[in-house]
Parts: C-alpha cells; sequence; structure tokens
C-alpha cells in the first residue's frame, strides 16, 4: 500500500522561502510519476513540479518556474520541493501525489490522473 506523508508546511512573508518532503512507501514499481499539487480554497488542485522516482524528468507549472525546485533522495524515499522567492499567489494547501507509471508529458498536471494522495500541508504567504 502506498503512503505519502508531506512535511514542511508554515507561514512565511513574501520573497521568504520554505522546502517541503514527501516521505514515500509501498511502491511496487521502480518508476512512479510523483510530485507535488497545490489547491486554494475555491480552485481546482493543480500541479506544481512533478518527477520519476529513480529518474530525472521534472515538470514545473509556469507560475513556479524559476522559484522552485523538486529533488529527490532515492536513500531516504523523499521527494523535495525547494520554494524560493514565495508570493502571497502560492498560499494554499500543498499535496503530494503520485501513480505507478511513468509521468505523461501531456498530462503530468492533472491531478485526476493520480491515485495516491498525502494529508496535506498549509503553505501560507502573506505580503
Amino acid at each position: 500500500r502506498v503512503q505519502l506523508v508531506e512535511s514542511g508546511g508554515g507561514s512565511v512573508q513574501a520573497g521568504g522561502a520554505l522546502r517541503l518532503s514527501c516521505v514515500h512507501s509501498g511502491y511496487v514499481y521502480s518508476r512512479n510519476c510523483m510530485g507535488w499539487f497545490r489547491q486554494a480554497p475555491g480552485k481546482q488542485r493543480e500541479g506544481v513540479a512533478l518527477t520519476e522516482t529513480g529518474g530525472s524528468v521534472t515538470y514545473y507549472a509556469d507560475s513556479v518556474k524559476g522559484r522552485f525546485t523538486i529533488s529527490q533522495d532515492i536513500t531516504k524515499n523523499t521527494v523535495y520541493l525547494q520554494m524560493n522567492s514565495l508570493k502571497p499567489e502560492d498560499t494554499a494547501m500543498y499535496y503530494c501525489g503520485a501513480d505507478p507509471r511513468e509521468c505523461y508529458p501531456g498530462a503530468w498536471s492533472h491531478a485526476d490522473e493520480y491515485h495516491y494522495w498525502g494529508q496535506g500541508t498549509q503553505v501560507t504567504v502573506s505580503s
């Protein structure tokens, strides 16, 4: 059974930084598409940054390119999201999501394509 556990959210001022962590367990396949989504109140869940476990491919939403970096530590079964230069519009609940397959380049950001989710961690950026 796949489990995803997020941590690292918090409250920061605009321009600040946070690092989110997602510890994963229970994968059957060696290559899984996983990463970070976010959902603000009244909005749909959107893809932020994705990667493949054991791989090097990465995908980023245009709104976070140059500010956020996704990485992984295979030895710790952990995927990270380093968020720099945070903006108030980055405020949302951030979720770690995963699916047992390679990422689809054309649909990597579609939350409906992912079967496994963590409980979420809140990120609040004040101006």
